[in-house]
């Protein structure tokens, strides 16, 4: 499996703006419209990485059709999108073996970040990761160096959560503003060199070995330390 995303959305004029979004980052993105015709798809070989799944489908709950994928073996990423917010149907979801959880109305910026991150967590372990290094719950919004948790505030997460799902790779300073603050931002973007800041200071009292590097001119790159 290799950047491939299924939609199961049944009301095009949400899927449509989500596949065209998916295809412009270069995912492979299926759409389906039923419970049934995902779960055909989420059948061996499993060809989906990720699956974003509406829970309101036409012919059968969505968290039926999670549960069946999870019981049929699916060990990809499963998010679920959807208007039900309440407390009790996250814990049900996330029961029900989703990964992830964003609630309807969603920024698209926000479901990208997501996107990433829950890639990045269902690919394969990376050569020499250790017990030490720094990890990031997305679903949970926590971030730990170890077993210690760092505390972060919303900015510094969503910060964190962009440059490590480009781990060693140049993230522009535009589209960190337009993902971390809003793509209609018109603020200075001395706002996101003061939380670059504040986020190295609070990396770097942690113990964390990888670094957010300045590429003068350009943007931020996270990268392992020396």
């Amino acid at each position: 499996m290799s950047n491939s995303v299924l939609v199961v959305e049944d009301q095009e004029d949400i899927a449509a703006p989500l596949v065209r979004t998916l295809q412009r980052e270069g995912y492979d993105v299926t759409w389906v419209d039923s419970g049934k015709k995902a779960l055909e798809l989420l059948a061996p070989p499993y060809e989906a990485e990720l699956v974003l799944l509406d829970l309101g489908l036409p012919d059968m709950d969505g968290l039926e059709v999670c549960k069946a994928a999870r019981d049929n073996g699916y060990e990809g990423g499963i998010m679920i999108l959807t208007a039900r917010d309440a407390e009790i149907d996250l814990v049900v979801g996330l029961d029900a073996g989703a990964d992830d959880y964003l609630a309807k109305p969603f920024a698209l910026a926000v479901l990208q970040a997501r996107v990433r991150a829950l890639l990045r967590r269902s690919g394969p372990v990376e050569p020499g990761a250790d017990d030490d290094a720094l990890r990031i719950d997305v679903a949970a919004h926590r971030v730990y160096a170890g077993d210690r948790e760092v505390t972060l505030t919303g900015k510094e997460f969503a910060l964190l959560a962009v440059l490590a799902a480009s781990r060693d790779k140049v993230v522009s300073r535009d589209r960190l503003m337009a993902e971390v603050w809003d793509e209609n931002w018109y603020g200075s973007t001395k706002t996101l060199d003061v939380t670059v800041g504040r986020l190295r200071q609070k990396l770097e009292a942690a113990g964390v070995q990888e670094k957010v590097v300045a590429v003068r001119g350009v943007g931020f790159r996270l990268e392992a330390g020396e």
